[in-house]
């Protein structure tokens, strides 16, 4: 008896050792288990989101530049457009300052050449006069000599 009694023992301090385990060690043991398994599923859920949060901020980045790119090609045309407006409008401008010049020049030549050609029709009255004067061998009085040479000067227009 003494090796059942033993066993006895045994199994009660065994059954004693388990209730003991079931009812202090296992709940702590199977909370800090399931603790533990839910900050990882947290984890893995916020891993999870962050994931697609990246892939969303790298979409939105990417989207972004496009849309940069755009503006940028956009405005780099309108540049272009303005500059090509510019260059045309200088152009128009130099071509009528130009076309202003050219008429002042032609315009003062033209008053050149009358003032010339009326220099010379009263040099050439003059000398008609003079000529006349020594071919009559004496002078013709003023009013006389200026009304030939309005008659001369208007017969040479």
């Amino acid at each position: 008896m003494n090796i059942n009694a033993t066993m006895l023992g045994q199994a009660i301090s065994f059954a004693i050792f388990c209730w003991f385990c079931v009812k202090y060690v296992w709940p702590p043991l199977i909370d800090a288990i399931e603790a533990r398994q839910k900050k990882i599923a947290d984890g893995l859920a916020d891993a999870e989101r962050a994931g697609k949060d990246l892939q969303l901020a790298q979409a939105k980045a990417s989207e972004q530049m496009k849309e940069a790119k755009s503006e940028a090609a956009v405005i780099i045309e309108q540049a272009n457009k303005r500059k090509n407006q510019i260059i045309d409008e200088a152009k128009e401008l130099a071509n009528i300052e130009r076309e202003k010049i050219i008429a002042q020049g032609n315009a003062e030549v033209e008053a050149e050449r009358n003032r010339a050609r009326e220099e010379l029709r009263a040099q050439v009255a003059a000398l008609a006069i003079a000529g006349a004067e020594k071919i009559l061998e004496h002078s013709i009085d003023k009013e006389a000599n200026k009304h030939i040479v309005d008659k001369l000067v208007a017969e040479l227009k």
